[in-house]
């Protein structure tokens, strides 16, 4: 009986042993990846860079107190137009009132007394000295006067500039101290865009040279020129910033709006590259590329549809497309979507019944 079971346990596992061993010598490939693809197509790219900007006035303040003060009038109303020397608030001016007429009767007086001393010298009645002290005397009045005039003066807040005024921060009665914030007064007529760009554009940049910024509160894309360029690159970013000037005739800019600017790369309007939707490139570190279908051999001599993976460079987007510019040739089959599964050789299976959005120009579908 003892033998039986030996004999039967040493069967098993000669069939098992077998059986293993025939499996091992057998090649396992996983199943194809099912993937969309699109044929690579030549296309005309405009050669526009793209920016991001910021709106900035050509002259803008917030004016403010010059001198501590109760608010006695206020002339301006919040958002309107004003002109270079229009009086914006008058601050109570009381006190310096009084001081001013107790400094004319000073003056006056130090007149009469220079006055006097100077007929006295000239007859040889008082000395040079007396005379000398009643000019520096009256001087000194005339100065004192100047003096409450010029504080007077400066307690009636004026425009420095013509613009528009935003939303008033003090109110009639109140009292402000030195350097408060009273409103915010911007030049809109023209207006700046500061933007940054990457350091290997600027060779094909210049003063003058003509761009348009788009917003979406802006109704139609205004059309300006570049004013300067910074002599700085940031370290950090190795961009470069540039200040374009614009008209601003509708006054459409607003300080601080975002606006996107698009400005033409040199004398060529147009170059040719080839286009493929967004969702076919794999972005990395160490390089963007796209995955190419083909046919291909495997190990054991038969044919299989597989991917090649290819490394491109970009030239820019627009909508859902991107423009390679070196890497791909037109025609060639490219895949659009199920990318981030696959490895160099792998086998697919292409099923296009579903494309992912491949338009210059989307639109939102319930738009």
């Amino acid at each position: 009986m003892l033998a039986v079971v030996i004999a039967f346990i040493a069967a098993i596992g000669g069939f098992k042993y077998f059986q293993i061993k025939a499996a091992m010598s057998q090649s396992w490939a996983p199943p194809p990846e099912a993937v969309t693809t699109v044929i690579a197509r030549q296309a005309t790219w405009s050669t526009t860079l793209n920016a991001i900007g910021t709106v900035e006035a050509v002259q803008g303040v917030t004016v403010s107190a010059d001198l501590p003060g109760i608010v006695q009038q206020i002339t301006f109303d919040s958002g309107h137009a004003v002109s270079k020397g229009d009086v914006l608030v008058r601050l109570d001016t009381r006190q310096e009132r009084a001081q001013l007429a107790a400094a004319d009767a000073q003056r006056d007086l130090a007149r009469l007394a220079l006055e006097r001393n100077r007929g006295l010298a000239q007859g040889g009645i008082v000395p040079q000295a007396s005379l000398d002290q009643a000019q520096a005397e009256s001087r000194s009045a005339e100065a004192r006067v100047g003096e409450i005039s010029a504080t007077i003066e400066r307690k009636t807040i004026r425009a420095p500039f013509s613009g528009v005024l935003g939303i008033r921060q003090v109110n009639v009665g109140q009292y402000v101290a030195g350097g408060a914030p009273i409103v915010s007064l911007q030049a809109l007529r023209p207006a700046y865009v500061n933007l940054t760009v990457p350091q290997q554009e600027l060779a094909r940049l210049r003063p003058g040279t003509s761009l348009e910024v788009v917003s979406d509160a802006l109704a139609a894309p205004e059309t300006g020129r570049i004013a300067a360029i910074d002599s700085v690159i940031d370290e950090g970013t190795r961009n470069a910033r540039v200040q374009a000037i614009f008209d601003n005739r509708s006054g459409n800019l607003r300080p601080g709006m975002y606006v996107e600017a698009r400005l033409a790369r040199g004398a060529s309007a147009a170059s040719k590259v080839v286009i493929v939707p967004a969702s076919a490139i794999s972005y990395a570190p160490f390089g963007d590329s796209v995955f190419i279908v083909e046919e291909m051999k495997s190990p054991d001599g038969k044919s299989y549809k597989g991917v090649r993976q290819q490394f491109v460079k970009l030239a820019g987007s627009r909508g859902d497309q991107v423009a390679v510019s070196t890497g791909l040739k037109p025609g060639e089959e490219v895949v659009t979507s199920g990318a981030f599964k696959l490895r160099p050789g792998a086998a697919v299976i292409v099923n296009n019944k579903v494309q992912p959005s491949n338009s210059a120009a989307p639109k939102p579908e319930n738009s």
